[in-house]
């Protein structure tokens, strides 16, 4: 049902109308530039995330690991003396995607919430080291640079030619993750979240799968960390901190899991939450707000605000039972 909003012209639609208002957002009246660059690094780490838990139904409470992490050897390649945008994300990727490789071949064995502890020990691990390591980190203070560098000579510090520039590429990335969730390879990781026995029977390593599942999540998350510390020119143990990896989940929810471009409305929800009731006569209120509104969907449409028009617009009564419909995915995919 999610991938009905996915696949063929319907899909090409959404896709179109989000990046048709991803191109007028930073001249809406009260959007700061900086917080329409921050709202897309957000999106494209919760569609990356979505990528792990909506189609092989991992949990991972550690995304701020490839987030931070990426954000900062991408901040400290700056620091160092490279000038170049593009090798200084390849940086911050590259980071991200060994990482992610190594935490994956160890947690990717675990299922449910043995797989989120092992992610979540290993993000707060690289918290403390980040706090530690303050001659390249800056501690408690953060890494600051004074330039997001050049694109292929040309300089990024204005705010909107950075900005088209990272619409460019969140757009790219998102292109690429439906085209792998739609993919043989996105039905077979359909096919193990219903019923990974089954798909083992049928002679798929499943445990392959999923490592390449997290890695070309943990990869993606990189890229958008990189995107956002390069953009606000800064480094902190907040990109490292277990909250963010809480934050990255909550918008997938609130978006809808599983359906890719949800979780771009669930980032565009929190953030927008974040940045306009903090600057109301209820600012200092901002997280209660939150959470009553976060509440109020899991309770009123609880497979996320698009999980639930994908639902009411797209409902039908089953054809075939669970177990058969895996076995469906499973041919597809062969």
């Amino acid at each position: 049902m999610a991938l009905a909003l996915i696949e063929g012209r319907r899909g090409l639609a959404v896709g179109a109308a989000l990046l048709a208002l991803g191109l007028v957002l930073p001249f809406l009246p009260g959007v700061y530039v900086v917080f329409a660059i921050d709202l897309l690094c957000f999106a494209l780490v919760a569609v990356a995330f979505d990528m792990l838990l909506g189609f092989t139904g991992l949990l991972s409470f550690g995304h701020a690991l490839f987030w931070g992490g990426s954000g900062y050897l991408a901040t400290i390649a700056i620091a160092h003396g490279v000038t170049s945008f593009p090798l200084a994300v390849l940086c911050g990727v590259t980071y991200a995607a060994v990482l992610s490789l190594a935490v994956g071949a160890l947690a990717v064995r675990r299922s449910g919430i043995y797989f989120a502890m092992i992610t979540l020990a290993i993000g707060q691990i690289q918290y403390f080291l980040a706090f530690q390591l303050v001659d390249f980190t800056g501690g408690e203070n953060g890494l600051q640079v004074q330039t997001r560098g050049t694109f292929f000579g040309f300089p990024l510090d204005n705010d909107h030619v950075y900005y088209f520039l990272v619409l460019a590429i969140v757009a790219a990335a998102t292109a690429l993750a439906v085209r792998i969730v739609t993919s043989p390879f996105g039905a077979v990781l359909a096919a193990m979240r219903e019923n990974e026995n089954r798909a083992k029977s049928v002679g798929y390593d499943t445990d392959r799968f999923k490592l390449a599942a997290f890695v070309m999540s943990g990869t993606m998350a990189g890229l958008a960390g990189a995107l956002f510390s390069i953009g606000n020119r800064l480094s902190g143990l907040d990109g490292v901190d277990w909250h963010t990896s809480g934050a990255i989940v909550i918008m997938t929810i609130l978006g809808g899991i599983g359906t890719i471009y949800g979780p771009i409305v669930g980032a565009a929800v929190y953030e927008s939450l974040d940045f306009f009731v903090s600057k109301t006569a209820i600012g200092d209120k901002t997280n209660i707000v939150m959470g009553l509104v976060f509440a109020v969907v899991i309770l009123v449409a609880r497979r996320g605000i698009v999980g639930e028009i994908l639902h009411r617009l797209f409902a039908r009564p089953p054809i075939v039972e669970e177990e058969e419909a895996a076995d469906v995915e499973l041919a597809s995919a062969s």
